[in-house]
């Protein structure tokens, strides 16, 4: 998977860049996840990685979890509870995730003046927003093609 391979070497440079550890733990995750066509859950990836690391324990998971939540290289799916592959990680403004609750597909936007009305409007009422997220649950198009 070219695409994986693409994301796991820009997520290293910009570890780099930033001087934090992409540990070869985090790196497996990322690629996990980045490998998967729809999020994750965190018990799924725990499964996956003690086939390969015998020591695999929740936290080892949880941890780089929010590592890469951290980093911007990973986005947690609240209403699923799983974990998707940021594909823009240089991308630091809001996002929305379009979820189809067929085949689990999720795509990205970043529709900024969307966001840009939420913080506004926030802002207004006096509400501090420490994280936002905007998931939009159906069906995908060839979901909902399909016969």
């Amino acid at each position: 998977m070219s695409d994986s391979r693409a994301l796991l070497d820009q997520a290293a440079q910009q570890c780099q860049q930033r001087g934090v550890r992409f540990t070869p733990i985090r790196r497996r995750v990322l690629e996990m996840i980045a490998e998967a066509s729809g999020g994750l859950k965190a018990y799924d990836l725990l499964d996956r990685l003690a086939e390969e690391h015998a020591a695999a324990r929740p936290p080892t998971v949880y941890r780089a979890l929010e590592f890469l939540i951290d980093q911007g290289l990973v986005h947690r799916i609240e209403s699923l509870n799983a974990y998707v592959a940021c594909p823009c990680p240089e991308h630091t403004h809001g996002f929305q995730l379009l979820i189809c609750r067929l085949c689990g597909r999720v795509e990205e936007l970043h529709l900024d003046d969307v966001n840009a009305q939420l913080s506004q409007r926030a802002r207004d009422l006096g509400f501090r927003v420490e994280r936002q997220t905007i998931e939009l649950l159906g069906h995908c198009e060839a979901c909902h093609t399909a016969p």
